[in-house]
Formats: C-alpha cells, structure tokens, sequence
C-alpha cells in the first residue's frame, strides 16, 4: 500500500509511546563535554570557536542587559542546528517540522521580550505601536495594525521554520520518488534528476542552518528593541 509523503512528517510511537521526546533529547549526547585541561582537541575548539563567534555576532547590537540572552540563544541556535541537520538523515524523524514544537519555543521566547519591553521602558515599547510623524486621524488605525503585526511574530516565527523545512523534506521526498521510478525506465534521466536531487540535499543542508540562525536573529531582533 501507497504511503502517504505526509506521513514522515507523522511523529513516530513505540508500543504507543511517542518517541519525539527521545528524537529531541538525543542530539545533545552527540555533543563532546568540554574538559578542564588547557588545551582541547581539534572538535572541541572548533565547537568552541564556533559558539563565540556566533554569539559575539548576536549580541554586538544589544547593550549589556540584552547579554543575559546570550546562553539562552546560543543553546537554542544549537539546538536548532543539530535538530535541523539530523533530520536529513535516511530513517530519522524532524521535530522541527511539527508548528506545536516551533511554537513552542516562539511564543514563551516572544513574550518574555514583550514582558521585559513592559517592565524596563513601557513608554519605549509602548511608542513602537506609534511611528513618530503619524497624522491625527490615522493613529487608531495603525495602533490596530501595529498591535497586529506584533502578536503575529511569534506566529511568523513558528511557520517560517515549520513551512522551510517541511517544504524541503517533501521536495527531497518527491524527486527521490521519481528516480525509483524513472531508474528502470529511463536510466538517462534517472541520473539527471538524481543529480538535481544530489543539489537539492546540499541546499536543504544550507536551509537547515540558515532557518536556525534567522530563527534566533529575529529573537535578538525582538529582545533589541525591548532593552
């Protein structure tokens, strides 16, 4: 029987025990505990490389209140990352691709943001809803617009990441599909359109980095403008 290509998107059960918690805490075994000698490996520096350097980037437009977010947001990008990439993997399974889990994080994350807005500088964050010039008769209008635009982030958040990568795995999906079929037939084109498959995994890889990062730039984002 046929399977459905949205059921990969299905989180897995064993014994009808869902193992989406397992496919979201198993990544972080994966990671090498740094030591407490001087000098470490070659994997462990460039781990550690890497996480400054990501967090130098994010935290340069954000004063010294906003640098309490650093661990947070270098944790989750991780988390992203290792999420994302593992689930290109044959037989594996993408949490990420399910909007309850990226809502998840949005939402809490978003207003914590709002909150902090409203409790250092309500004036600040409360002008945002009003751009500074507006004519009389346009304020009320655009305070309902602007208080839109605000509660739809955490939304925009969740689906961006949600639609990029379940788009990706279906595409990957289909075209795979179609060389299985077009093997027996038409060897030729069989192995053109698995090397427009072979392209568009090592796009997917890119995708899967890129979403991570701008998932928690656009957090930064939001925490800059409360701060």
């Amino acid at each position: 029987m046929m399977t459905s290509f949205f059921d990969q998107f299905a989180s897995p059960s064993y014994l009808g025990i869902p193992l989406i918690a397992i496919a979201i805490a198993l990544p972080w075994i994966l990671y090498p505990t740094p030591s407490s000698r001087w000098i470490n490996n070659r994997l462990i520096t460039l781990q550690g490389w890497f996480i400054n350097r990501f967090t130098n980037q994010l935290m340069l437009p954000l004063n010294v209140e906003g640098h309490k977010w650093a661990l947070l947001l270098a944790s989750l990008m991780i988390f992203l990352i290792t999420i994302n990439m593992l689930g290109l993997l044959p037989y594996t399974f993408t949490p990420t691709t399910q909007l309850s889990l990226n809502m998840g994080f949005a939402v809490p994350l978003w207003l914590a943001t709002v909150i902090i807005g409203m409790r250092n500088q309500p004036t600040v964050a409360l002008g945002h809803l009003l751009p500074e010039g507006t004519p009389i008769p346009l304020i009320p209008v655009l305070i309902i617009i602007e208080t839109i635009s605000l509660f739809i982030r955490p939304l925009a958040l969740g689906v961006r990441l949600t639609a990029n990568l379940t788009a990706g795995h279906l595409l990957i999906q289909l075209i795979a599909t179609a060389v299985f079929v077009l093997l027996p037939m038409m060897p030729t084109v069989a192995i053109l359109t698995a090397t427009v498959l072979f392209l568009l995994t090592l796009l997917e890889v890119a995708v899967a980095m890129i979403q991570a990062y701008v998932f928690v730039l656009l957090l930064s984002l939001y925490l800059q403008e409360n701060v």
